[in-house]
């Protein structure tokens, strides 16, 4: 059983908390925080996250540490356990890449009608060498169609290098990125939105992406959206690429840098303005996923007005009727 639970507890950390971190790192820093502070400061310190505006990681990392400290409490073998939250993360990355290798293959072809079709089990003839991918793929800064960019990134010549510092074109909503305003559509793709659900809710919930989801609180799941929509962006990039197996550099590009860079466009805001831009966006992929919530503006008085009070009123003066008659 605690086999079970500490392989579960890798994949939930990897999924959710932490994604190239160490989790023995994370072990590790958590006990040299718990000789500092008691397991009663820290349930309150955690229960005050849960209503603080804090970002979701911080969330994350808190929720990590109370398990870590429950771990150091319990456990003698803290390296046996370690190896076995290392293993249930390794497992969810692995599940993930597997998972999004075939389904992403599937929607390209469903979307692009690209010729010949994508195979799901082969990732060769993906990348740049494959014109959907390599569009898909491209740095959103040059146009895929010309023959000069096309022949320049396929030859990895020095003028067309794509690196974890460009966002590529499939982040983008209708994969049309204005180059005016790079802000407009970025992270809203439908791609991302199928992978989203794949990965985070279930493969059989990809299938639909028009509308918004069935239903849940903003406020209470846009910060955790944040988080694995982060994921979900880096699993599509691997997913078009041509490489078989995860590794963190592919080419010139670094994967635990373009994750840094998704996550810092959501943290590392430079005021208001782009703060409340962010939040919306939030909430947009909230919606998509979760849906939105009104209960909000249930007030007591536009209850009264439903049927459910009418129709209780209606069998109370029923009853009253009666009660006079006799």
């Amino acid at each position: 059983r605690k086999t079970t639970y500490y392989i579960a507890q890798g994949r939930a950390i990897r999924r959710l908390v932490v994604l190239y971190a160490s989790l023995e790192d994370l072990v590790s820093e958590n006990d040299h925080r718990y000789e500092d502070q008691s397991e009663d400061a820290a349930t309150l310190a955690y229960v005050g996250c849960q209503y603080s505006p804090i970002s979701f990681l911080n969330l994350s990392y808190t929720q990590a540490r109370l398990s870590a400290m429950w771990l150091h409490q319990t456990l003698a073998g803290a390296a046996v356990a370690a190896r076995k939250l290392q293993k249930g993360a390794d497992a969810a990355r692995g599940d993930n890449t597997s998972c999004l290798k075939d389904m992403v293959a599937t929607w390209v072809n469903q979307e692009f009608r690209p010729s010949p079709l994508i195979k799901p089990d082969d990732k060769r003839s993906r990348r740049f060498g494959n014109n959907v991918c390599g569009k898909l793929l491209c740095p959103a800064e040059w146009d895929w169609d010309q023959t000069s960019v096309k022949t320049g990134i396929r030859n990895r010549m020095s003028e067309y290098i794509v690196s974890e510092n460009s966002w590529p074109l499939f982040l983008y909503e209708n994969y049309i990125a204005n180059r005016d305003n790079l802000k407009e559509g970025l992270f809203k793709s439908k791609l991302l939105v199928l992978a989203f659900k794949a990965i985070f809710t279930s493969p059989s919930s990809a299938k639909e992406v028009e509308g918004d989801g069935d239903g849940a609180d903003i406020l209470e799941n846009d910060r955790r959206t944040q988080w694995k929509s982060d994921q979900a962006k880096r699993q599509v990039h691997f997913a078009l690429s041509s490489i078989s197996s995860w590794r963190t550099i592919d080419g010139d590009f670094d994967y635990e840098g373009f994750w840094n860079n998704v996550v810092d466009f959501f943290e590392d805001v430079p005021g208001p303005v782009t703060k409340c831009r962010v939040d919306k966006l939030l909430e947009w992929w909230t919606r998509k996923i979760f849906g939105m919530s009104h209960r909000e503006d249930l007030t007591p008085e536009i209850v009264l007005q439903m049927f459910v009070n009418t129709l209780s009123e209606q069998r109370k003066a029923l009853e009253d009727a009666a009660f006079d008659l006799d």
